[in-house]
């Protein structure tokens, strides 16, 4: 076991947390001064280490033993920071998530235990699909737009979404396990008031009056992707926007095209691992 590690100054730490917070085994924190965070990530090989040595600097060192029990916990896992809008904790100890409201006064914090769903935020695809949100939504006037979360898993797309402003919003899965954790996490968190969960099956739903909304949201596989654009074009409002992601770097030419086939139009892409995450509007 390898470890790298690296001081910061703690106003980088959304830019750290880019970089190397969805690597397993990365871990921020605060330094041993207020103004400087910690940054390690721990490998399986030296060669992982030197790569993240030759591209950041910082040191690397071997360890002879990790008790990875303890540092997977939940209350040892470090937030997922997105933007300067919202902090996603893993844990749902009123304490853990009290310190970090303290720590970030301005941000929403959330609570997305890992469950038997997809989607608590660390996964590249949600959480690019978050900063695609957090950019959007500037340009939009807080309780003036609406959204869908169509493929919710934890629903924590929908949940973001509200939290950033949206006045209403539609989030529904066709796995009903899916749904039955959204709906607990739901509780968990609050601030909900506004939002229609529900089981569906993309290819069977249509939008009902009042459920198109102004950003749309699809983290789904590119195969279910390709086939539900024209269901996605329904949900859209005159306007929209539809972010997608779920799409390997390798499928990324071919969804995009059936995209553009079915009448929508890309504005924006971005990759992060192996995985694209795009914009779109009707063309």
């Amino acid at each position: 076991m390898w470890q790298w590690h690296k001081n910061a100054a703690v106003d980088s730490e959304p830019l750290w947390q880019e970089r190397v917070g969805k690597l397993p085994g990365a871990v921020i924190s605060e330094g041993f001064q207020a103004s400087r965070i910690s940054i390690d990530v721990y490998t399986e090989s030296m060669e992982e280490a030197l790569v993240l040595q030759a591209c950041y600097g910082g040191s690397i060192e071997e360890l002879s033993t990790t008790d990875w029990v303890a540092a997977t916990a939940p209350e040892n896992t470090p937030p997922l920071i997105i933007r300067d809008k919202i902090v996603i904790s893993a844990s749902a100890d009123a304490s853990i998530l009290a310190d970090l409201q303290a720590k970030y006064p301005r941000r929403i914090i959330l609570t997305f235990p890992a469950e038997r769903a997809f989607g608590t935020g660390n996964h590249a695809t949600t959480s690019t699909c978050l900063r695609m949100l957090c950019d959007h939504v500037r340009t939009l006037s807080p309780g003036a737009w609406t959204l869908a979360d169509i493929g919710c898993g934890t629903g924590v797309l929908a949940l973001a979404g509200l939290r950033l402003g949206a006045a209403h919003a539609i989030s529904f899965d066709f796995d009903p396990v899916a749904v039955e954790v959204a709906a607990r996490n739901i509780e968990r968190n609050g601030g909900a008031e506004n939002l229609n969960l529900f089981q569906a099956d993309v290819f069977e739903w249509t939008p009902a009056p009042g459920q198109q909304a102004d950003v749309v949201l699809a983290n789904l596989f590119s195969t279910v992707l390709q086939k539900a654009f024209p269901r996605l074009l329904q949900a859209m409002k005159p306007g929209g926007i539809l972010i997608i992601s779920g799409i390997l770097n390798t499928q990324a030419e071919e969804t995009l095209a059936a995209a553009e086939a079915a009448g929508l139009r890309v504005l924006k892409t971005i990759s992060r691992g192996k995985w694209t995450t795009a914009k779109l509007t009707q063309a």
